[in-house]
């Protein structure tokens, strides 16, 4: 591999780790606050990436309007999928919960495939500028990668400015490490948990607006990216947010590397194998830590 095909595999990874990293936002903040796995991330990924494309295609809205108001309805989605299936449900056991959140996924992939004039196709929003790529490092890079990086830094940015300094952030810290502890001093968690679900739902809306016109999109798109998101966050243990990101750039850069290996028989194809053996070698050397770590909480 020569020098200018490494850095054209290196930012192709970094941009596909951008997207993995703040899928895993999503599940590291619903995780913190509930204990909740919510397999349900990627299909707000999808939702955000789909309603853009029919915004703006179908009903005609302006690139930023639609842009924004694509995450918005992703939120709300957000909030009504914890309202009616969580929050109602919160007598039931964690596993029920995980199992509903998988549940929830089936049920938007299904009605994404049925709801949306194009159906089952693939669909493409409009670049947000331009399609010609720019030369990088003897590298060819598309504009939206820059987009797509560049989003991902400033959702970290405002996200550790959030949790850092806003009462609301704080508060979801507190639950975080004890919802107990954090009741006793006026905090609700449920309240919490609630603002949990439309933060990771905001999050997961942000990366499908941004992601699609490079990546395209479909109703089945979430699953996989939701997979990779999950990796990301396994990697920084549910808890960390920076372990997170660090994890979804570390399994992209990996995945764009090792398909520019000449493998023999490995090709392109099989670049989901490595996010797949990275999610069993984690429940392998964690599994232990885990279940203990549950028995103490």
């Amino acid at each position: 591999m020569s020098a200018d095909q490494f850095v054209q595999y290196f930012i192709s990874g970094l941009t596909m780790g951008s997207i993995y990293a703040i899928v895993g936002l999503g599940f590291t903040i619903i995780y913190a606050v509930t204990r909740i796995i919510n397999f349900a991330q990627g299909e707000f990924v999808m939702l955000g990436g789909m309603l853009s494309f029919y915004l703006i295609k179908s009903a005609g809205i302006p690139l930023a309007p639609a842009l924004i108001l694509s995450v918005l309805i992703t939120v709300v989605i957000g909030a009504i999928m914890y309202l009616l299936a969580i929050r109602t449900a919160r007598h039931a056991s964690v596993v029920s919960l995980i199992i509903i959140t998988i549940g929830a996924a089936v049920f938007f992939r299904g009605i994404a495939g049925e709801i949306f004039p194009w159906g089952v196709d693939i669909v493409r929003p409009p670049y947000f500028t331009g399609s010609q790529s720019i030369a990088f490092l003897g590298a060819y890079v598309h504009p939206q990668a820059f987009w797509i990086i560049g989003t991902t830094v400033v959702v970290m940015i405002l996200l550790h400015l959030f949790l850092t300094y806003t009462m609301v952030g704080k508060a979801l810290k507190a639950c975080a490490i004890s919802p107990v502890s954090a009741s006793m001093v006026g905090i609700n968690p449920r309240t919490m948990a609630l603002i949990a679900f439309t933060l990771a739902a905001a999050l997961g809306g942000i990366s499908g607006v941004v992601m699609a016109p490079l990546t395209l999109m479909s109703y089945s798109s979430g699953f996989m990216l939701g997979l990779k998101g999950f990796v990301a966050a396994s990697i920084g243990g549910f808890k960390s947010p920076v372990a997170t990101v660090i994890g979804g750039f570390t399994l992209g850069i990996v995945e764009s590397l090792a398909v520019g290996i000449d493998w023999g028989p490995f090709t392109s194809a099989y670049k989901d194998v490595i996010a797949m053996t990275v999610l069993l070698l984690i429940l392998l050397i964690r599994s232990g830590r885990l279940a203990e770590e549950e028995r103490m909480s």
